[in-house]
């Protein structure tokens, strides 16, 4: 049986690969910083096996690679790695000791976009830590795929909605108050013209993007693939169709960014200029032709899945 190690199982993306993954056969190994469970429940993870461990204090004391080598996984699929040095320890510990080793990367790589629809070949110019951090953890993998055959693929997810959080929302943070404001009627004021873009994927489509890469391992090692929805959505119409699904029109309203961030706090300010200053809108013909990857949700399907439980749990009023 072929043997999977998911670092960082637990999250957002995991809730829906772990399962695929022990349905499609695989013996599953999950290895994850806390005992917190994941975002959905589902039989499948009785069958997983669930190991603790702190990467950040385990990298800086050099043991984390051989400790997932010690698993001895055919195939690893990392959901947290946040710098190059992190890679580096784990792939000189893998190297030569699995078939596959899949790498959760971010649209982020891109920076602001260009032209659009972007394509995975577009220059990146990655801006904030978050970002130029990931595009160096890409450019490493890659060349370690083509100069010495390791056996990278990295998945470029977009914004992660699903059952169980809270979604990016039109005003371009995480605040589901903007929604309970949407839900009643009342004005939303947008930065700008609401014309910015963001472009989310539904967890369970990432966890799609992942087992497609493995069953395609031939063709997807060595490769790079955005992970999104169809089409990405501005501000805008984003808040009108929020607004249609609770039976009214969108009252807008709209300001120059310096009026609109001085009225909220630091914390939505910079979830926001980080959004609005990307203003992703990403291709996935790419994955389409390669590896045959279509989405099950829109960004705005995605978007209602993540809200209808947000308003089961009470955290978005809708009276």
């Amino acid at each position: 049986m072929t043997r999977v190690v998911v670092i960082g199982g637990s999250g957002h993306v995991g809730t829906y690969l772990v399962p695929r993954l022990v349905e499609a056969g695989y013996e599953v190994v999950n290895v994850t910083r806390g005992q917190r469970a994941p975002y959905q429940p589902h039989a499948a993870w009785s069958a997983v096996e669930t190991i603790t461990a702190d990467r950040e204090a385990e990298d800086r004391a050099g043991t984390f690679g051989a400790r997932i080598a010690d698993l001895e996984p055919d195939i690893v699929i990392d959901m947290i790695c946040f710098t190059q040095r992190s890679a580096e320890l784990l792939v000189d510990a893998l190297r030569g000791r699995v078939q596959h080793f899949l790498h959760t990367g971010t649209i982020w790589v891109h920076g602001p976009s260009v032209s659009v629809p972007t394509t995975e070949t577009a220059k990146r110019r990655p801006f904030g830590a978050y970002g130029i951090q990931k595009a160096e953890i890409e450019a490493y993998l890659l060349a370690e795929a083509q100069r010495s055959g390791f056996p990278a693929t990295l998945v470029h997810p977009g914004h992660i909605v699903g059952r169980g959080w809270a979604p990016l929302n039109p005003a371009g943070h995480f605040d589901p108050a903007v929604f309970s404001a949407l839900a009643r009627g009342d004005e939303l004021v947008l930065p700008n013209f609401g014309l910015e873009t963001v472009h989310h994927v539904h967890a369970d489509d990432v966890a799609q993007m992942f087992m497609k890469a493995i069953a395609n391992w031939g063709v997807s090692v060595g490769e790079a693939y955005h992970t999104v929805s169809p089409q990405a959505v501005s501000l805008r119409g984003y808040a009108e169709a929020v607004s249609s699904w609770f039976g009214h029109e969108a009252k807008l309203a709209y300001l120059p960014w310096e009026s609109w961030k001085a009225q909220h706090s630091e914390t939505v300010v910079e979830q926001t200029y980080d959004h609005i200053a990307h203003s992703p809108s990403c291709s996935i013909e790419k994955a389409r032709r390669h590896l045959g990857y279509e989405p099950r949700f829109s960004s705005l399907e995605g978007v209602r899945d993540s809200l209808d439980w947000l308003i089961e749990q009470g955290i978005v009023q809708v009276a």
